[in-house]
């Protein structure tokens, strides 16, 4: 079992309200659930999906004719998402408590859409969970990465908060595991916001396959 996990077990209840989502991160995910273009009927995956944060918009979008998966390590994260599915009535989606790492997501694959937010930066073995999932889009197939960073130029006077927020919730501020995409996907795009303490990238893979090289040279301060 991760390290990080146990900090999402009795503190799940109140993950929402604890996280800032409203105020700092909530602008990332709608940001990356719009760059993904995503239509009526589309099945999407969310690995590290959590408490469900991401379905409001996403169920928008796809409709009743499309499909979520979302995947969580804790349990008592998804009980978060069970409650926010059955307050919407969703019946599209589906729940799997399973190690993002190793879930078997055969008999759910093809994909039209993989969304990632604020997850990788906290997953143990994030390189094999991804690279897993990735290859179970479909060809065309959409991905979304959202994480963070520590914030830069003014930003910087936030770093001790960032920092906390990073801390408290086991992710590493100097992973960025965003950079992955541009191994797997063509047309990519980086975006910074908060001062580039939120990252959001988005790219389309035209042939699911193995990863190409990551660049030799990482930035500064994780990445682009």
């Amino acid at each position: 079992m991760s390290p990080r996990l146990p900090r999402y077990g009795p503190a799940a209840r109140f993950y929402d309200l604890l996280s800032a989502e409203r105020w700092v991160y909530r602008a990332g995910r709608l940001r990356a659930i719009a760059l993904l273009r995503l239509s009526a009927g589309d099945r999407v995956l969310d690995l590290g999906c959590g408490t469900g944060l991401n379905l409001p918009p996403v169920m928008a979008a796809v409709g009743l004719s499309g499909a979520v998966l979302g995947v969580d390590a804790s349990g008592a994260m998804l009980d978060g998402a069970r409650r926010r599915i059955a307050r919407h009535g969703w019946t599209g989606v589906r729940l799997i408590e399973a190690d993002a790492a190793t879930v078997d997501l055969g008999d759910e694959a093809p994909f039209d859409a993989l969304l990632v937010t604020y997850a990788l930066s906290i997953m143990d073995g994030w390189t094999v969970a991804f690279d897993r999932a990735v290859a179970r889009l479909s060809p065309g197939g959409r991905i979304a990465v959202v994480d963070l960073a520590l914030p830069t130029g003014w930003g910087r006077l936030g770093w001790p908060l960032a920092r906390f927020a990073c801390w408290t919730g086991g992710a590493d501020p100097y992973r960025a595991p965003w950079r992955r995409i541009d191994t797997v996907a063509d047309d990519v795009r980086h975006e910074r916001l908060r001062s580039g303490h939120v990252r959001v990238v988005v790219g389309t893979v035209a042939t699911p396959a193995m990863p190409r090289p990551a660049p030799t040279t990482p930035e500064q301060n994780g990445g682009r």
